[in-house]
């Protein structure tokens, strides 16, 4: 018989360095969940993810265990990797932080793919077109 489900918790951690402090200590804590048992797992499971903020959703159950699945990285984090830059615009409508080739936009959307709700790579495409120009990019073309 399936666990009853307790409730689910959604959180952005940076790969490999979840820790007891907040977000994480208090968002499980008063759901009874055994924080450093979440830590060491979600640790070892994404260390080789660099310095990326890794979006995770855990599922708390009755009997205070839990599971948790791991997304890829924002599209915002990946596009400014993929652009070499800090953050997006600060003022998008009038300032520009330039342009954005089709073939970024391209590796980027295969990094994201098993995320987005599509599995064609045009449409995938287009969904990060959306958010590289809500961060202030042209798209080339």
């Amino acid at each position: 018989m399936a666990k009853k489900v307790l409730g689910q918790i959604k959180l952005l951690i940076a790969a490999g360095k979840a820790n007891p402090s907040p977000p994480v200590g208090p968002a499980l804590g008063q759901r009874g969940v055994n924080i450093m048992e979440f830590c060491k797992a979600f640790n070892a499971q994404t260390q080789n993810l660099g310095d990326s903020s890794v979006p995770v959703i855990i599922t708390v159950y009755e009997d205070r265990s839990f599971t948790f699945i791991t997304k890829m990285p924002p599209a915002t984090e990946l596009i400014k990797k993929e652009m070499k830059v800090q953050k997006g615009s600060s003022n998008v409508g009038k300032a520009k932080l330039g342009v954005i080739s089709r073939e970024s936009l391209k590796r980027v959307a295969e990094i994201k793919m098993p995320d987005l709700n599509t599995k064609d790579m045009d449409q995938a495409i287009k969904i990060i077109a959306g958010s590289a120009k809500s961060m202030g990019y042209e798209i080339e073309g």
